[in-house]
């Protein structure tokens, strides 16, 4: 059978079988948008950010290379996939409308894509920013569709995802749990003589073992100097007395990522490690704090500044104390909706979730990172993984 004929067998049998949420949860989810499109004057959204999709209508698959797009009207849903999607594209959603095309035919992508968009009136929101908005998809769509205008809708899906229902917080629990088995697993194993490669094998194995689906980024191990390079990962280096073992994990549940930082050290920590240790806590402390509903993420950070300055000129550190994490998929798990940074005047509010991910670094010598995963509530920051924060 082609994928037309698989699409309407799959249809029949196993329609949104694995649909990680109840109907009604979507439901609310495209009320929220379709108010927000209402009130810009849009008549539809072309989106093709995976996490986007999967927010929408819990499409889900490891293949996310591929071009996948979403049509959103004020009275349609619209999903276009590969025929290699179409499997996923049945089982993992319940839409209405599914359209297919030739993996190898790219060319096929267009039409379908612009009778979808023709007659809705108003404006087309396109998110501009993201990698997965194609130049020929965008370009072919405007040839088609001359009168219709097409604006940048970037912030549009994300200032409705940036805030978790309670179903989403569950999901982002149970990661929680998983990533923090995970990495007590891999520190419990850490020994001179081994390599960051044995570690990462113990904390994979913990995290698929405890049922983390595919994760948006492997486990994240850096030995001695190299941790301190931003960015680095395992890499058959060799564990000596003494070094920092950095680790950053992040188990996928329902696609939802609550990652974790700890760092150990193989021996004895010295004064120096335990300074810039307890400078990462202090951080996070002031951090959990000061993420109070109507504060801005801007003077969370500006306070966090504060207990970062006696490190300041010794350490390198990004510059984001925290960053909104939910359902995504590789080669990230950073969603994009919020930053905790200087300048961000966007105000916390109950339901959002940062991973506060506090790296000291002192370049040639080692690099400090802890962090949790932090529940936005009434009285600020709740966290949900379990950092143990210990060096040992």
């Amino acid at each position: 059978m082609d994928f037309n004929a698989y699409q309407q067998t799959l249809a029949t049998e196993l329609r949104g079988r694995e649909c990680p949420f109840p109907e009604a949860e979507y439901q609310q989810r495209l009320k929220h948008l379709r108010a927000r499109m209402l009130s810009e004057g849009l008549g539809a959204v072309l989106l093709t950010d995976p996490s986007d999709l999967f927010y929408l209508t819990g499409y889900s698959t490891f293949e996310v290379s591929v071009h996948v797009a979403l049509v959103v009207t004020a009275d349609t849903i619209t999903l276009q996939v590969p025929s290699i999607e179409t499997g996923p594209a049945m089982v993992t959603t319940r839409v209405d409308h599914v359209i297919g095309y030739r993996w190898e035919g790219v060319g096929d992508v267009l039409d379908p894509l612009a009778h979808a968009l023709t007659g809705q009136g108003g404006k087309v929101g396109v998110d501009y920013w993201h990698g997965s908005l194609r130049q020929g998809v965008l370009e072919g769509l405007k040839q088609r569709l001359p009168d219709t205008p097409f604006v940048d809708a970037s912030g549009l899906l994300k200032s409705i995802r940036i805030v978790k229902s309670p179903a989403e917080i569950d999901c982002l629990r149970q990661s929680a749990r998983i990533t923090g088995q995970g990495i007590e697993a891999a520190a419990a194993s850490i020994r001179p003589g081994m390599t960051d490669n044995d570690i990462a094998a113990v904390g994979a194995e913990s995290l698929l073992a405890g049922g983390s689906e595919f994760m948006s980024m492997q486990p994240i191990v850096t030995v001695g100097l190299r941790s301190s390079v931003i960015h680095t990962n395992h890499k058959r280096c060799r564990i000596e007395d003494g070094d920092t073992v950095f680790l950053e994990f992040g188990a996928a549940w329902q696609r939802y990522t609550a990652p974790m930082m700890r760092t150990l050290v193989a021996g004895q920590p010295s004064a120096r490690m335990r300074a810039v240790f307890d400078g990462c806590r202090r951080v996070v402390d002031t951090l959990k704090a000061s993420m109070v509903p109507g504060q801005t993420f801007d003077s969370a950070a500006r306070a966090a500044e504060q207990v970062m300055a006696p490190l300041a000129s010794e350490v390198f550190f990004s510059g984001v104390f925290g960053y909104t994490v939910g359902a995504q998929f590789p080669p990230s798990w950073v969603e994009g909706s919020g930053f905790i940074a200087r300048g961000e005047s966007t105000v916390f509010q109950p339901g959002m979730v940062f991973h506060l991910p506090i790296c000291l670094r002192i370049p040639g010598q080692w690099g400090m990172g802890c962090s949790d995963t932090v529940l936005v509530g009434e009285h600020g920051g709740e966290p949900l993984t379990a950092n143990p924060w210990r060096l040992d």
